[in-house]
């Protein structure tokens, strides 16, 4: 392959050259000699040429190695809750911790890259606003991020990131309200609308309650236009609006299936599951959970995946599913054991959980 191909900025200057001298093919041997001579007069030096190109295009290297050589990977996560996949940051005798699901996932990751890379890997937490995360990600401040993102949700925002492998299938979108009488109204309108089609027709009416930049908030400002939409900074925001008698006052609060389940299961319940029939969830979308990474991180994605794969087939995924969704315990005592650290003064104000306002659509 030519020097020139490899080397956009000669290429360019080669281009410029051809255009001026009226280029013909028998040409191309004397004017690109002439051209690599003229850059290196310019740039005396044997180093000075081609540090001029990588500040320009820089040289795209495996983001692994990367990762092996700073002994680090920088990880994400929200700092609003998502039980059971992130729990509350806790303060213990080992100094502050977060847990869950998803943090016993990164540390499965780490383990990984240490064995990958023949030396310790740690995972460096940035605990922040969920809706942040895209944006430092975007900005190369994070290698990846979990927080019970739903992969592939369709949205100009989302555009430029990748996903991993699912780690936790049936999330989807769900709702709950407190008001029996929301609930009948829904199943009545279920009853009479049939089963799918129109789902998000059943909120027509409603005032409805998202949290910020996640899959529910998209979903809401896509499809419910015959509603009242209001955009809540967390879920405890949420809730916070509705146990106070604030105006608009909520009928349902729609976001991550798994997550408001869990809740109406323990902490949460005077809050009941929207149901189709009794049993079966009222669902309004279907998603995977994954994890998140910039779209040009291929070989990070493909090492995830890997990690993803083995947990999954040695069984140990199915059994984090368990003892995180189905088993009783205190998440502060697994934070204590084993919840991961992270730099508090680098974290929002753990307990400005937030207000909620009304979509502005």
């Amino acid at each position: 392959m030519a020097v020139s191909n490899r080397v956009p900025i000669l290429s360019r200057f080669l281009r410029t050259i051809r255009r001026t001298a009226g280029f013909r093919p028998k040409w191309k041997p004397v004017l690109s000699a002439i051209a690599l001579h003229g850059l290196f007069f310019l740039l005396p030096g044997c180093g000075l040429l081609f540090d001029a190109v990588q500040q320009i295009y820089p040289v795209t290297t495996d983001e692994i190695d990367t990762i092996c050589r700073r002994q680090q990977v920088q990880v994400g996560m929200a700092v609003e809750p998502f039980r059971p996949f992130v729990f509350p940051a806790i303060w213990t005798d080992e100094g502050a911790r977060v847990t869950g699901l998803d943090t016993e996932l990164v540390r499965a990751v780490s383990d990984a890259l240490t064995a990958h890379c023949n030396t310790p890997v740690i995972p460096v937490l940035h605990l922040v606003r969920f809706r942040d995360l895209f944006l430092l990600l975007n900005e190369g401040q994070l290698d990846f991020f979990v927080s019970a993102v739903a992969a592939e949700t369709p949205s100009p925002s989302r555009s430029g990131f990748a996903y991993s492998t699912p780690y936790f299938l049936q999330g989807g979108i769900g709702a709950i309200a407190t008001r029996p009488e929301v609930a009948d109204r829904i199943r009545t309108r279920l009853r009479t609308s049939g089963e799918v089609s129109d789902r998000h027709r059943l909120l027509d009416g409603m005032t409805v309650a998202v949290q910020d930049s996640t899959a529910a908030h998209l979903y809401a400002e896509a499809k419910l236009s015959a509603t009242t939409v209001l955009i809540c900074s967390s879920l405890p925001a949420a809730f916070e609006h509705a146990a106070t008698g604030q105006s608009p006052p909520i009928d349902v609060i729609i976001g991550a299936h798994p997550v408001l389940e869990f809740m109406v299961k323990t902490t949460r319940r005077d809050w009941q599951l929207l149901t189709k029939d009794g049993h079966a969830p009222l669902r309004f979308t279907q998603a995977d959970y994954a994890v998140v990474m910039a779209e040009e991180r291929y070989a990070l994605r493909r090492f995830i995946n890997d990690v993803i794969f083995q947990l999954d087939e040695s069984g140990r995924l199915e059994r984090m599913r368990h003892r995180w969704i189905d088993e009783a315990y205190a998440y502060p005592r697994r934070a204590s054991s084993e919840g991961l650290p992270f730099d508090v003064s680098k974290m929002p104000d753990h307990y400005a959980q937030g207000t909620c306002r009304t979509s502005s659509r």
